[in-house]
């Protein structure tokens, strides 16, 4: 589970955690990996302080892992981010890296880490974390947008190399949810993050952590391909209706 410090990434692993699951938990932030720690029972949690962009990094992680997490069957990669909102023309270069070092090349990292033992095994469940801009433009999305159409395409061109290997692919789509995700992007402007969220009722982490609950749950025979989840006052992108044409 990457990006576990936080958001749609916390929530799901405190989720299969519940169920049972032991769960690695990778992140950058090891003081928020604690925490996670300390509201899940049991020791089912193995808190892992790696940054996804790191390839080597990456790799040494999952060799090493112990006896009792060394199995996985499952890898959620959530691990990405959003920096700067506006034009093209007008973006720094450091955020678009930052956004494709994290959100393309921190996934490619983790597949790359764990398929081979996937694939021996002749089971388990790729869920990659994707969103709604990579189908729906919006202003201002432009570079994060195209990250996420890349995890998109991943994900379908996965499913295609490991067809007759037992390894199922999904990927999930998600709109507006309130998590940290808009304080990231606007450097930890408070104010411009809560307006992104005025008079709109957004998804939850933990909805996002019961599509995944509920992919995985499936029987073997069982693909999910794709989720798109919005909330229900989000037409598409990140349009909203007013209060006054919601009401027709």
């Amino acid at each position: 589970m990457t990006g576990a410090s936080s958001g749609f990434g916390r929530a799901t692993a405190r989720r299969l955690a519940s169920q049972g699951r032991p769960v690695v938990a990778v992140a950058r932030r090891m003081d928020r990996l604690k925490e996670l720690c300390d509201e899940v029972p049991d020791g089912r949690v193995l808190p892992l302080e790696v940054d996804v962009r790191d390839q080597d990094a990456v790799a040494e992680a999952f060799a090493l892992l112990p006896d009792d997490f060394a199995d996985v069957e499952v890898v959620v990669n959530n691990a990405g981010l959003s920096r700067g909102f506006g034009p093209v023309q007008s973006a720094a270069v450091h955020q678009w890296r930052e956004m494709v070092d994290t959100n393309v090349m921190g996934q490619l990292h983790c597949l790359q880490a764990v398929l081979p033992h996937l694939i021996a095994s002749g089971s388990g469940h790729i869920v990659n974390i994707g969103s709604v801009a990579a189908v729906y433009p919006y202003t201002g999305g432009n570079v994060y947008a195209a990250t996420k159409a890349f995890t998109h395409q991943l994900s379908l061109g996965l499913r295609t190399d490991l067809e007759g290997t037992g390894v199922r692919v999904t990927c999930i789509a998600p709109g507006m949810a309130r998590t940290g995700f808009a304080l990231v992007r606007f450097d930890g402007d408070q104010e411009r993050a809560d307006a992104l969220y005025r008079d709109v009722d957004p998804l939850t982490a933990e909805d996002i952590a019961e599509a995944v609950s509920w992919c995985l749950a499936q029987p073997a025979r069982v693909n999910v391909n794709m989720i798109e989840i919005m909330p229900t006052s989000q037409p598409f992108g990140l349009g909203f209706r007013s209060p006054t044409t919601a009401k027709g």
